[in-house]
């Protein structure tokens, strides 16, 4: 056993050890009889099969580890009346952290039925991962959590984005072993360089090593301690180790490990807040070094257990069937001595709760574990102060994202003091037009600077650093913990989230269903740089399938927005950012686009979801339409109007209704997704028995997916990417695809009936008219002026 310590803590007291080592003891005893009993909970009898669970599920091995950290926690968070929450990495660690909620109390005040008695730890006992119950994780059920931990990777980039603009809060992170090989942990390290010391809390990350994932020893275990030491330092941190098997050695170095890194902690924020100290700091850390599986079964059946791979579940496999399995399960429960640690009626004694501390200073009861507590209204200012004029429509040209940044700007403006904004993304704020935002904060940075740099500050709001991950966990964190946020990214690369953005769905979908739970602020995705102007970076850069992947998940937390022009931009981003619990993905791009809709026409629009736009199309009133011509995004909607323009030319007997979709789960059934349309309301839009030509900007099966159960789906003809991109033009890239204007109007004239023959000449214009645009910008490698410097003449 061996600790690391500058200036080292006195040593810990006789007495306080055997409180901590009760509070400990009891925590373990509570975490095997999850996993195991469904009664018989004090042991007050003999053991028997009939008390253990049928179906045996759980993670010990990581167990006993957290258990000692939240015994180590609660005596710090108590001794120096600190404000502390605690990320739980190794989330298959769920027993452990239900354990400790369950004896500070705070698990019985959010579940009154979960009495801290012999009758609510059998009923603690139960539940845990049983059919009706709790998961096996520290799940969203679980107080105190903000991280679930079932996916690996997140712990630490949530942690940092929990302590942004918390001052006060110790943000304390287990990192799992395991965890640390995956790529989202190692690019997290790197968040000490954004952490400012002056206005953000602390991250005490705590590098847990038990030696062994689920079959396999885990690399950073294996490493020799010099060269961890090396990486950790080199990463910036500062590492204390505690190793050790013996609990008593464990306690005293662990309780000098936390004493010595608050202390740092401390230190480093009043150089930074009273002395005005500049350069980074070199940020303290443990390394705990205990056995997997600590303190349980040391064989069975033979083979190691206890400090090996085996005791990463369930120790003891065959408890019911097995009479060794059944004494040896006996034996371990009781080797915790229970007797000692609970009274007569199953409560916890004072002595395992001395070190607890009280109210909300626990960490099952923390407000900073459940945001929608701390949350306040973001002050967003009126939209009219940044809509742009529209006379008639598509008379000017604005860059949507730019106008949104003024808009920012101002919201990072009006939160200088309070603090509770931020906008991350991986180094694209200004390619992505946001740069107004500079105006108000510059980029969060606290490594060295350059006189080349520009808006660099150890102060700023403005996240960026070029790990999608990252840039996720950071806002996850922020919002989790009571605060507002936008995610700005490159459509193509918004991918590398998927899995990030699923566990995030899903502690939503389940918050919603838990009355104790506060609401949060939504996360928001702006996603631009997208597909079809992406002509310049080629096919690497265009992907649109992000819509595809959110529209999977759970109806009630998901939207997807695809506003047309800056206006109806204005008007989605105002909604995202006032709305809770919702996961809001909107698309939009950062190129000059027309101007379509004035502020009060975007506004009733984007309510709408979905409407006609009567001044574009040629329907009188007095029949049916002919055609339907239907847009969702910014590039298929000028190609949508181009052609209604181009058939207003060469078919003006045609009668053309074009439908504008910015609310693209309007396409669903009303029972399938809260915007969806009823079938009346859709048949009425899009008709019941008429061609739709239907321009989508990302994969056009989408469409057909949403509208599958509709009348008309017969009747409907989607148009959107075919994974086909290059380095090209931007009009080359919708020619390619089949999603230009002489495309759409060929496909009005083949759907039509009776048009194919009337119309013959005209679709045959229309096929020369692309074979000429082709030719033409393989040959002088730009776009016709006729579609360069093409404007709406309706």
């Amino acid at each position: 056993m061996s600790v690391d310590t500058q200036q080292a803590p006195p040593e810990l007291p006789d007495e306080e050890l055997a409180t901590l080592d009760a509070h400990w003891r009891a925590a373990n005893y509570l975490s095997v009889g999850q996993i195991y009993l469904m009664a018989n909970p004090l042991l007050t009898e003999p053991l028997r099969p009939e008390h253990v669970k049928p179906r045996l599920l759980g993670h010990w091995g990581t167990s006993p580890g957290l258990n000692l950290v939240h015994t180590h926690l609660n005596r710090v968070i108590k001794a120096r009346d600190l404000d502390a929450l605690c990320i739980w990495g190794p989330g298959h660690g769920g027993p452990a952290v239900l354990a400790n909620s369950w004896l500070e109390g705070s698990y019985t005040e959010t579940y009154p039925d979960i009495t801290r008695d012999a009758d609510g730890m059998a009923r603690l006992f139960r539940q845990f991962s049983f059919p009706g119950g709790v998961p096996s994780h520290v799940a969203p059920e679980t107080p105190g959590s903000v991280h679930e931990g079932g996916e690996l990777g997140y712990s630490l980039s949530h942690a940092y984005g929990a302590a942004f603009d918390h001052p006060g809060l110790v943000v304390a992170c287990v990192i799992g072993d395991g965890e640390a090989e995956t790529g989202p942990l190692a690019a997290s390290w790197h968040s000490n360089k954004f952490l400012d010391p002056v206005n953000d809390g602390a991250v005490l990350p705590i590098l847990h090593l038990n030696g062994y994932k689920i079959a396999n020893p885990t690399v950073l275990a294996r490493l020799p301690e010099d060269e961890l030491d090396e990486l950790l330092r080199g990463y910036g941190h500062d590492p204390v180790h505690v190793t050790g098997d013996d609990p008593a050695a464990v306690h005293r170095a662990m309780a000098r490990a936390m004493d010595t890194c608050l202390d740092r902690i401390a230190a480093i924020q009043r150089a930074a807040r009273q002395d005005g100290a500049g350069d980074r700091p070199r940020w303290p850390m443990i390394v705990l070094r205990t056995p997997k599986g600590w303190t349980g079964p040391a064989e069975v059946d033979g083979l190691p257990v206890e400090n090996t791979w085996r005791a990463h579940q369930v120790p003891l496999a065959a408890v019911r069937t097995n009479p060794q399995h059944l004494r040896q399960l006996e034996e371990w429960l009781r080797s915790y001595r229970p007797e000692e640690l609970f009274d007569a009626t199953g409560a916890p004694r004072p002595a395992v709760l001395a070190a607890v501390p009280e109210g909300p200073r626990r960490l099952g009861a923390t407000p900073f574990a459940n945001g929608g507590l701390l949350l306040r209204e973001l002050p967003l200012p009126p939209l009219e102060t940044y809509a742009v004029a529209v006379d008639k429509p598509g008379a000017s040209t604005h860059e949507p994202t730019r106008v949104l940044g003024d808009l920012l700007a101002d919201v990072m403006a009006a939160t200088a003091d309070r603090r509770d904004f931020r906008l991350v993304g991986p180094d694209e704020t200004a390619s992505n037009r946001l740069q107004a935002v500079y105006t108000a904060s510059g980029k969060a940075w606290q490594e060295r600077t350059l006189p080349v740099d520009e808006d660099l500050d150890r102060h700023g709001r403005v996240m960026e650093i070029l790990s999608e991950h990252t840039c996720q966990g950071w806002l996850e964190g922020y919002l989790l913990t009571g605060r507002h946020g936008l995610f700005s990214c490159y459509e193509a690369f918004v991918h590398i989230v998927d899995s990030m953005v699923n566990q995030h769905v899903k502690w939503l979908r389940v918050t919603r269903r838990l009355p104790w739970r506060a609401p949060i602020a939504s996360l928001n995705y702006l996603l631009t740089s997208h597909v079809w102007r992406q002509d310049h970076n080629g096919f690497s850069h265009q992907d649109p399938g992000f819509v595809d992947h959110i529209l999977n998940k759970s109806p009630e937390a998901v939207r997807v927005y695809l506003p047309p022009d800056a206006n109806t931009l204005l008007s989605v981003a105002d909604h995202a950012l006032r709305s809770r619990d919702y996961v809001n993905v909107i698309v939009a791009g950062k190129q000059p686009c027309f101007d379509w809709l004035t502020m009060e026409q975007a506004r009733v629009h984007c309510a709408r979801g979905a409407g006609i736009w009567d001044w574009a199309g040629t329907e009188d009133g007095t029949r049916e339409p002919d055609v339907v011509l239907a847009c969702a995004g910014d590039v298929p909607t000028l190609e949508v109007l181009a052609a209604a323009q181009l058939i207003r030319r060469h078919l003006p007997e045609l009668a053309v209704r074009v439908v504008n979709v910015v609310d693209i789960a309007r396409l669903l059934p009303s029972g399938e997704h809260p915007h969806g349309m009823s079938d009346f309301e859709y048949d009425g839009l899009f008709t019941a028995d008429k061609p739709v030509i239907f321009a989508y900007h990302g994969y056009p099966w989408l469409i057909h997916r949403l509208a599958y159960r509709r009348t008309g789906h017969g009747h409907l003809h989607v148009r959107g990417y075919k994974e086909i991109g290059t380095t090209t033009t931007p009009f080359d890239m919708v020619l390619g695809n089949d999603l230009d204007r002489y495309r759409l109007v060929m496909d009005v004239i083949d759907r039509v009936p009776g048009l194919a023959v009337r119309a013959a000449a005209v679709r045959q214009r229309m096929e020369d008219t692309r074979l000429r645009h082709h030719d033409w910008i393989r040959a002088h490698g730009v776009d016709l002026p006729e579609v360069a410097d093409w404007s709406w003449d309706g």
